[in-house]
């Protein structure tokens, strides 16, 4: 989660060069270069419910970058954050029953903490960027854990992450291709490193190993991380309803997320 924020936060200071579909997309790609070289993945040995789930992720992935980004753009990086953990948020209600579906309550009055709509100034393109990513985010969790369970290691992420980086080009690639330069390409490296590779495959290490309640507890921290970098590295001051909103989301994160397990899997064949 941490290595996500640094990332996204970094990731602000090149929308001014190159715009938030070319920060996305320079992050995807190198991400991508980067997984091909070092896995170098053979479809071959993977099932095809696991190709196919593999390829859906990649598709997911680069939804949920493009929109994001463009959220960031336009939002506190704290509100943006707050407002994607929705879509886990909706995962974990979705599977829970009896009082653990009133969870969305306390996570609907912190959106309105955040969002502060009486004040008319809140940027509704960007929540809406923020929400789309929210329902991309909650897919990306499902599939994420499909892939994990059917393919060994980190080859699924290594054939995901390209599908992504082509659905990223075949979508915003001729509009951002001539905005990069060597020097952003080589930022873009190192970016791609801290954000997605490093987050990506811990996640995905993660929702093999933890249950989804641990794991949802453990995502709700998110917003919090959020609002902290914004404030340290991009000098977002929150006022004291944002804080409390952020509050809110993560607490409905927790209580929703601790009513559910998951289910025992086999273990993967390292062969």
């Amino acid at each position: 989660m941490t290595c996500v924020q640094l990332g996204l936060a970094v990731s602000v200071g090149l929308i001014d060069r190159i715009g938030a579909d070319g920060a996305a997309w320079l992050r995807l790609v190198c991400a991508a270069a980067i997984l091909l070289v070092l896995v170098r993945p053979r479809i071959t040995t993977f099932s095809r419910s696991g190709l196919v789930a593999a390829i859906a992720l990649g598709a997911v992935t680069a939804a949920l970058t493009l929109l994001f980004m463009a959220a960031v753009a336009r939002l506190p990086l704290g509100t943006a954050s707050a407002l994607e953990f929705l879509g886990p948020l909706g995962v974990a209600v979705a599977r829970a029953r009896g009082k653990a579906r009133l969870w969305p309550l306390p996570a609907a009055v912190g959106v309105v903490l955040l969002t502060e709509p009486w004040l008319g100034r809140i940027d509704l393109l960007g929540v809406g960027f923020a929400l789309a990513a929210a329902a991309c985010w909650a897919g990306y969790i499902l599939l994420t854990q499909r892939v994990g369970d059917e393919v060994a290691g980190i080859n699924g992420l290594a054939v995901s992450m390209p599908v992504a980086a082509l659905v990223a080009t075949l979508t915003v690639g001729p509009a951002v291709i001539d905005r990069m330069t060597p020097q952003i390409l080589l930022i873009g490296l190192g970016l791609a490193i801290l954000l997605p590779v490093v987050p990506f495959a811990l996640e995905l290490l993660a929702l093999r190993r933890l249950t989804t309640a641990a794991f949802g507890t453990l995502m709700s921290l998110e917003p919090a991380i959020a609002l902290l970098i914004g404030l340290v590295l991009l000098g977002q001051v929150p006022n004291l309803l944002a804080v409390l909103g952020i509050g809110f989301v993560v607490a409905a994160g927790v209580g929703a997320e601790r009513t559910g397990a998951r289910e025992e899997i086999e273990p993967l064949s390292v062969a």
